[in-house]
């Protein structure tokens, strides 16, 4: 009755919004910057409350383009009809005319469709009932989880659909929640590709870094501000503990609680390999495609990023080679190369066993392409609803409202902290919150340390606490967004309904964000060695999990 009642009075006010909009007519002059923040704010919310992520979006949207119509001049019935015709032929089908964005829906699909020939050759049930040797129960399929998150620390997108994949049959079997398998998926998958040396964003950072220290003069090079970065990256590497707190201490708090033990309470789930239970069972049937995904991309980041010059300079060690290489690489066009050559290997490696016709084969590939639509969809209108926060300029309004005031340097990398986050939660992506905020934060906070009269010295811990913040905070702005892809992704690969996942994982990303904060990037910032703001950090989070958190068996 009560969300009922919520959703009647939204409407009730939506509806009176819109007749007061039409008794004012046209409405000449500028937009107020403030509205740029009600577009994502209404998907959002809309989500939040009706649990229903695809129409919110197109709220969202139709709320951006009719706010752009409305104050271009037009009357407000025409304003609703052009802002109701631009959401579909400007925002979502000029979504797909982004090159980046039609490489990741072949790459999807092509998951997809070999993902379901794995399953229908009985390849995936060979690795499951391989992997059901090591687990053992609940908490050791989390574990597993996790480690696999590790070895597939490359790329975020490969890492979100190979392990929630490979894993939602062994989480219920051993009667782990979608939701849980979700959380470990997306509170590792990202974290760890931020902070590792080589992975697909270590270019994007790079460049980003570099940007901002050349507007400044500043004699480093980005690879050495990103290392020296990384003793201050304190969300991403608490996250990672916390994962492992929840694992081994086998509690859970919130949401995620509830969902726990009602899995914990029901008979194992079998997998839905189960219907293919008559055919064998060969590990190698999957495994091969795996390898050939993962090395495949590997392969791809070298091939795309590699230069003579960087491989024939006798100053730089091979580390550096490989991590330079992998960060001018095309990910994209590395993914997709990878992800044809992993379908094809599985069509072959099935029609060689002879278990499956090449019609029906056909026809379970067609199935996983099918799979992935959902999932399209909204990455579609997601990535809509970022080019409507980019055109009504969004992420500049939440930068300056916060950064306006005349601040002392140590409060610099807290306020960058938690500008990322809510530029992050509003647009729903890391790469676009950095792509902002590198190279208007960084000059700030050089130039602010040299005006309050710091030396060098002094001032570099600050700098590097300040690019470590934009990362982390993105991060986490991002594991809290309904409208990240990365988020959408990680639901999608754990067969979870997207705003259950949302839900139960951000009271925990705000836990180890705001632990993060307070314990972490605010107290380094003053002074606190990094190392011991970690321990002091864990800590707390430990007596969060100890003292708020409950068994679930």
């Amino acid at each position: 009755m009560k969300k009922k009642t919520i959703l009647i009075s939204a409407f009730v006010l939506f509806v009176i919004g819109l007749v007061v909009l039409f008794l004012l007519g046209p409405i000449e002059g500028p937009m107020p910057i403030w509205m740029s923040i009600l577009p994502p704010m209404v998907a959002i919310v809309m989500a939040l409350l009706i649990k229903e992520v695809i129409s919110s979006l197109f709220l969202g949207i139709l709320t951006g383009t009719f706010l752009m119509a409305l104050f271009s001049g037009q009357n407000p019935a025409a304003a609703f009809g052009n802002g109701l015709l631009r959401t579909v032929d400007t925002y979502i089908v000029g979504s797909l005319f982004d090159r980046d964005h039609v490489l990741i829906v072949v790459f999807t699909l092509l998951i997809g469709g070999m993902v379901r020939i794995i399953t229908a050759n009985g390849g995936m049930r060979g690795v499951v009932n391989w992997l059901s040797h090591f687990v053992k129960g609940a908490r050791s399929g989390q574990l597993m989880t996790f480690l696999m998150d590790l070895c597939v620390f490359f790329d975020d997108y490969s890492n979100t659909l190979i392990v929630g994949n490979t894993m939602r049959p062994i989480a219920d079997r051993n009667r782990i929640s979608r939701e849980k398998l979700a959380y470990i998926v997306d509170s590792t998958s990202a974290p760890v590709v931020a902070v590792a040396f080589v992975t697909t964003w270590i270019g994007a950072e790079l460049s980003y870094i570099q940007d901002g220290i050349s507007s400044i003069g500043l004699d480093v090079s980005a690879y050495s501000v990103f290392l020296h970065s990384l003793a201050y990256s304190f969300y991403p590497f608490l996250t990672l503990g916390f994962v492992l707190m929840v694992i081994f201490s086998g509690r859970d708090f919130g949401p995620m609680l509830k969902v726990e033990r009602e899995a914990r309470g029901k008979s194992a789930v079998m997998s839905e390999t189960s219907e293919n239970e008559n055919k064998p069972a060969h590990i190698i049937d999957a495994l091969i495609p795996l390898l050939v995904l993962v090395f495949g991309t590997v392969i791809g980041l070298i091939a795309t990023g590699y230069d003579v010059a960087v491989w024939h300079d006798p100053n730089l060690g091979f580390f550096s080679r490989l991590s330079s290489t992998v960060g001018t690489a095309n990910s994209y066009k590395a993914l997709l190369w990878a992800s044809l050559l992993s379908l094809l290997t599985a069509i072959v490696m099935t029609l060689l066993r002879g278990t499956i016709p090449f019609g029906k084969l056909m026809e379970e590939m067609i199935e996983g392409f099918k799979t992935m639509f959902n999932a399209v969809l909204i990455l579609t209108m997601a990535w809509a609803i970022a080019f409507v926060t980019k055109d009504m300029h969004t992420a500049e309004f939440v930068s300056h409202l916060l950064l306006r005031w005349s601040l002392s340097p140590v409060i610099v990398p807290a306020l960058t902290f938690v500008l990322a986050a809510l530029i992050g939660f509003s647009t729903g992506t890391s790469w676009g919150t950095m792509a902002i905020l590198y190279p208007l934060i960084l000059p700030a906070s050089w130039l602010l340390c040299q005006e309050q009269g710091m030396t060098h010295d002094a001032a570099m811990p600050i700098f590097y606490n300040v690019v470590a913040s934009v990362l982390a905070g993105s991060v986490m702005g991002d594991h809290c967004s309904p409208i990240s892809d990365t988020t959408i992704m990680s639901s999608l690969a754990s067969g979870c309904n997207h705003i259950s996942h949302v839900t139960t994982q951000m009271p925990y990303a705000i836990s180890v964000g705001t632990t993060a904060l307070l314990v972490g990037v605010l107290p380094s910032a003053l002074g606190l060695p990094s190392w011991l703001a970690f321990l002091l950090a864990l800590m707390v989070l430990w007596m969060i999990l100890r003292f708020v958190g409950k068994k679930v068996n």
